[in-house]
């Protein structure tokens, strides 16, 4: 789509100069006038200067971040709310949004709205930023006239999901670090510790025990060695990467987070908590119950939790009951199930998932402020297994060593 320069007044007499793209003048100075522009100058932009915006887009384009999609949502909630058409909100928000692909998105909604496109279908076509929930949540507000209120919950939902997902880091973070320290802290006696005691053993020309030499053929293999390991390291680390990003690799993982050990149940939780939420939220909205369970099993992050709930589409859909499906799933703890039984005997299965993702938010806070006291009995027997085979190896003969001098 071509792209044009304009200038312009404002209702107050302000200069205003910017870039919109559209089919033609005609159809700019009618975005203008509709956001209250009074168009001055309007030419087409050279294809020299397209081509380096290109360039300049490419350089600095990013995935939107949760808090562009929150910003996004809020501001498309005030807008709706104050009456202001969806056109003239989203070119308003095409100016000041500062992500590069959700700027590109949004001229693209609004490129198929004024084609005659509804909002849903428009975000529909860019998945991999606006979510499946999103766009279930907007299709209901505008077949029900409550858009703003879409964007309302669809606001609150993001803001929440941000704060799980930062909860879920958390909980990762701490004994990554620790793994890594100790790997840190192994490498450094590999490569600089072991081969000093080893020229001072060969020197003193003692016989050592098999720790020792154990110690020493390993400390000799990583200095020989050092750029192969490394090598290795980062391949494996690539090749972890890219696995987990295909659809065998995102089950498997997803599989494996809820069953590490130590974080493994913050992680269950945290998830129980992200289902919960957004069911409330579907439900509420009026999304249909095997639409809400198919969106939601999106919306979970992990593949593993998502296949089950999917699994609970199918049984719903079979004619069994929400909970009985639930519960053969194996996925959800007892707590989960007792409010889905209780929420389908009183219509009231939104209040009792809001009820059960405000317990395990709680509760993972809790868990995630005392993990420290969790690790701490891990990283005292990592360094005591490291201390003892450094006694064993090290100490041992230079013990021999003063047994000989005496």
């Amino acid at each position: 789509m071509p792209s044009f320069n304009y200038k312009g007044r404002s209702r107050r007499g302000a200069l205003v100069v910017g870039i919109i793209d559209a089919g033609s003048a005609d159809s700019v100075a009618a975005q203008l006038i509709n956001t209250g522009i009074t168009p001055i100058d309007i030419t087409p932009r050279s294809d020299t200067a397209v081509a380096m915006d290109v360039l300049q887009n490419l350089r600095t384009s990013r995935a939107p971040e949760p808090q562009d999609l929150i910003l996004f949502t809020r501001q498309m909630y005030t807008l709706t709310k104050a009456g202001v058409p969806l056109v003239r909100a989203i070119n308003g928000l095409i100016q000041s949004t500062r992500n590069m692909q959700l700027v590109q998105a949004l001229r693209d909604v609004l490129a198929n709205l004024e084609s005659g496109r509804d909002l849903a279908g428009s975000m529909s076509r860019h998945p991999k930023i606006f979510s499946t929930l999103a766009t279930s949540l907007v299709r209901v507000g505008e077949n029900t006239g409550r858009l703003e209120e879409s964007f309302l919950r669809l606001t609150e939902y993001l803001a929440r999901e941000k704060e799980t997902r930062e909860r879920i880091k958390t909980a990762l973070r701490y004994p990554t670090f620790v793994l890594v320290a100790i790997g840190v802290a192994i490498g450094i006696v590999n490569i600089f510790v072991i081969p000093t005691f080893a020229q001072l053993f060969m020197k003193a020309d003692v016989p050592l025990p098999w720790q020792t030499r154990l110690l020493i053929a390993t400390s000799d293999f990583f200095v020989a060695w050092w750029w192969l390991i490394l090598v290795a390291l980062v391949a494996g680390a690539v090749a972890f990467a890219n696995y987990i990003q295909t659809e065998r690799g995102k089950y498997w993982w997803g599989r494996q987070k809820v069953n590490l050990p130590l974080v493994g149940d913050i992680i269950h939780r945290a998830t129980l908590s992200r289902f919960s939420r957004a069911f409330a939220m579907a439900l509420t909205s009026g999304v249909p119950l095997i639409q809400a369970l198919t969106v939601v099993s999106r919306a979970v992050d992990n593949e593993y939790v998502g296949e089950h709930i999917l699994n609970m589409r199918n049984g719903v859909e079979r004619g069994e009951s929400l909970t009985r499906t639930a519960a053969l799933t194996g996925m959800f703890t007892p707590l989960v199930i007792q409010m889905l039984s209780v929420g389908e005997e009183t219509g009231a299965v939104d209040d009792m998932m809001n009820e059960v993702a405000e317990y395990y938010e709680r509760e993972v806070d809790y868990d995630i402020r005392n993990l420290s006291s969790l690790i701490e009995p891990v990283m005292i027997v990592a360094v005591g297994v490291l201390v003892l085979i450094l006694a064993l190896g090290i100490f041992l003969p230079m013990w021999d060593m003063s047994r000989v001098v005496r």
